[in-house]
């Protein structure tokens, strides 16, 4: 049985919830990894580490498919994979999540686009602490704290009050 055989999405899934399907997910990973790959820092990272970019981006579907639709796709190590790169660390991160945000915002609606922005800092976040403490080192921050990062305008602020009256 293959690590990406097709399974149903999990009722309670957050990304069924908000209308995600796996269409969705390939364009997401093929549109996103089309920008790595193009990505001065990242794309020869990835150049020298995927020998069949196919492959490659049908077990990346499986994952975030397992990540938003609880499918259960993916059963692959991706920390195990991430170990035979070139050490990478909080820049290499922070752009990943960049381009992956900027994706976001040109193919998904907003609720969609949080559900795999919030899974995707979580996984930035758990392979930038698992490399860092693999090589002994103090692992930085991938995301500046809240209070650091820039005011937002207030065209793009969700506003609190919106549910009262």
């Amino acid at each position: 049985m293959s690590d990406i055989a097709p399974r149903e999405p999990h009722p309670a899934s957050a990304g069924l919830a908000v209308g995600i399907d796996e269409a969705l997910v390939r364009t997401v990973v093929e549109t996103f990894y089309a920008k790595v790959r193009r990505d001065p820092l990242l794309g020869p990272i990835f150049d020298e580490a995927v020998a069949d970019w196919p492959e490659h981006l049908d077990r990346l579907c499986a994952f975030w498919s397992s990540l938003t639709l609880m499918t259960g796709r993916y059963k692959g190590d991706p920390f195990g994979a991430h170990l035979a790169l070139p050490p990478l660390g909080p820049a290499h991160f922070r752009i990943w999540l960049g381009l992956f945000e900027e994706t976001l915002g040109e193919l998904c609606k907003p609720d969609q686009a949080e559900v795999f922005r919030v899974r995707a800092e979580r996984v930035a976040e758990s392979l930038n602490l698992g490399l860092a403490m693999r090589r002994g080192a103090a692992p930085l921050p991938v995301r500046r704290a809240r209070s650091e990062q820039p005011a937002q305008p207030a065209a793009n602020r969700r506003s609190t009050n919106s549910n009262r009256s």
